[in-house]
């Protein structure tokens, strides 16, 4: 597995929040348009459609959960990214993505993700 990671400036709640709330992939995820799932929030087992930025829409399923810590899911069927927060301190975490090895070239997009859940989760780029 390859993987992309930043430290947060931010709660661990609060990313994990804002990793697990449908509503807010496609703020944050480079290749999300929309969600549409049976809850806002995944849980274990979660399944639904995502809307890629092309516009094509895909099943997905949670496949793997850790609550408050991490998650992995499968879209069109296929293993995809991994998604782990790991708390440093109060007010401080570190958020990763895994992407499997036959996909370096989305390694750019989740580089791109961790900067934006930086915008989302403090209000300011990373270094303000």
């Amino acid at each position: 597995m390859l993987e992309a990671a930043a430290t947060l400036n931010s709660p661990a709640a609060v990313a994990w929040r804002l990793l697990t709330d449908t509503h807010t992939w496609p703020q944050w995820g480079p290749s999300v348009r929309a969600v549409d799932a049976p809850t806002r929030f995944i849980t274990a087992g979660t399944f639904g459609r995502v809307q890629t930025t092309p516009g094509l829409w895909l099943p997905f399923a949670i496949t793997d959960w850790e609550e408050g810590r991490a998650w992995a899911w499968r879209v069109a069927g296929i293993p995809a990214t991994g998604h782990r927060v790991t708390p440093l301190t109060a007010s401080s975490c570190r958020v990763a993505f895994t992407i499997p090895r036959w996909a370096p070239f989305y390694v750019p997009v989740c580089r791109l993700a961790l900067r934006r859940l930086e915008v989302l989760a403090t209000g300011h780029r990373p270094g303000d």
